[in-house]
């Protein structure tokens, strides 16, 4: 089904993309130990998810990105202190974007972006939040790129061989790219 290999997919890009572009933020140990099977399981349940949507890019036969996105849940949207924001049930989520660092630069991301902000503003959302990485310049560079930027809301998660300081990024859904 349409699902099974959008999620197979998604894993698979998942684990190429962050043991090229992501082991020196993650660690290389972490990167080395990303489990295909068990990420191919966590995109099942998000294409499964009834409130969101995994678009995929394709370059001819071959998928070589995707994008999550959906509306957010309020531990994503909350300020420090917990309280939500007035707009919080117009907040998407783009949990990721995602492109194989071999077909980057091609506009994929973009596409995928776009298609995204498109179909989550036909649902009445209006503004979207990410997070990225502190160090992750090219994902940073290409939200500013678009308009979205820090909010001042940070994060941190341990990987277990590192810590990732996460930056919540803001902009509005009314973003347009050429397909």
């Amino acid at each position: 089904s349409t699902a099974v290999t959008r999620s197979r997919t998604a894993g698979a890009i998942q684990v190429r993309t962050w043991r090229v572009a992501y082991a020196e933020t993650l660690g290389q140990d972490t990167v080395d130990a990303l489990d295909e099977a068990a990420l191919t399981d966590e995109w099942t349940r998000a294409v499964d998810h009834p409130a969101s949507t995994v678009y995929v890019a394709r370059e001819g036969a071959t998928t070589v990105g995707f994008c999550a996105a959906g509306p957010a849940p309020a531990d994503d949207t909350a300020a420090a202190d917990g309280s939500p924001p007035a707009d919080a049930a117009e907040v998407a989520l783009i949990a990721t974007v995602l492109v194989e660092p071999r077909w980057g630069r091609r506009g994929h991301g973009g596409r995928l972006f776009g298609t995204a902000a498109t179909d989550l503003r036909s649902t009445g959302l209006t503004r979207g939040v990410t997070w990225v990485s502190q160090s992750d310049s090219a994902a940073l560079s290409f939200f500013r790129g678009i308009g979205w930027n820090p909010d001042g809301t940070v994060r941190t998660l341990d990987t277990g061989q590192r810590t990732v300081r996460e930056l919540r990024l803001t902009g509005g859904l009314d973003v347009r790219f050429d397909h």
